[in-house]
């Protein structure tokens, strides 16, 4: 059990709950969506309530989050996207946090399951088209076809951008649940081979070191993943609710 690499992603019952015969038990990833929430909000929190004209290391860390999504989804939407600027920073901050806490040992990384990933890029999606219509009305049709395209080809475009758009949601959330799956199952299996390794001996510690070292050096780049998946959430999140906000361009 302690070597399986999928065992890291099995949900399990905290506290049992069934109304209805519909099973609403508290489970771990409810527990750590939740301490992912807490986490990121306390933060948030225990880094601005004091704020200071010099600001300390964790205040400016939070000012760069905060102006660093600003920046981006000004460049993406314009002046008239910074309506959306809590749902994007606070979808930034959920999966950067969520990435992070998955990193230490026994902990459980809600975005390695495409439940959590399609449900955010759902919410997404969700808000482009709610917004869209409501905005622009029947308007918002334009965003399926770009301006310039013969009449002779405007179905066939038609069709291909109502593809790519129903498409969206399963690249966003598949593209960041594959990378954290991924990349704590590799872990997981090099963390493996050396507890293999190590119980055969002398022999076997000598020849564990190439994937403890592998182990040490995938870790570090999960770390880096872990922004990196937290980022390109964000900025195509920024370009999606662009088209909510300007579906003709």
């Amino acid at each position: 059990m302690a070597t399986d690499p999928i065992h890291q992603f099995q949900i399990s019952k905290l506290i049992p709950i069934e109304v209805g015969g519909l099973d609403f038990s508290f489970t771990n990833s409810a527990a750590f969506m939740v301490a992912t929430v807490a986490a990121a909000g306390a933060f948030l929190f225990l880094t601005t309530s004091s704020r200071s004209m010099v600001p300390t290391r964790s205040q400016s860390i939070a000012e760069m989050s905060y102006e660093f999504i600003a920046s981006m989804l000004r460049d993406a939407a314009g002046t008239g996207g910074m309506r959306f600027f809590p749902l994007v920073f606070s979808l930034f901050m959920f999966v950067l946090v969520a990435n992070l806490l998955g990193l230490f040992p026994y902990f459980f990384t809600v975005t390695s399951h495409i439940i959590v990933t399609f449900a955010l890029a759902l919410l997404v999606i969700g808000t482009v088209i709610v917004y869209g219509f409501a905005k622009h009305g029947l308007g918002f049709l334009k965003l399926f076809v770009p301006s310039g395209i013969p009449g002779i080809l405007v179905p066939l475009v038609v069709i291909i951008e109502v593809i790519s758009f129903l498409s969206r949601p399963v690249s966003l959330s598949v593209r960041l649940f594959a990378n954290m799956l991924a990349g704590h199952i590799t872990v997981k299996v090099f963390a493996g081979f050396v507890t293999s390794l190590s119980a055969l001996g002398a022999f076997g510690i000598a020849g564990s070191v190439l994937p403890l070292m592998m182990t040490v050096a995938i870790t570090a780049l999960e770390v880096l993943v872990a922004f990196l998946q937290a980022y390109v959430f964000a900025v195509l999140t920024c370009m999606y609710l662009n088209d909510a906000v300007h579906p003709g361009h």
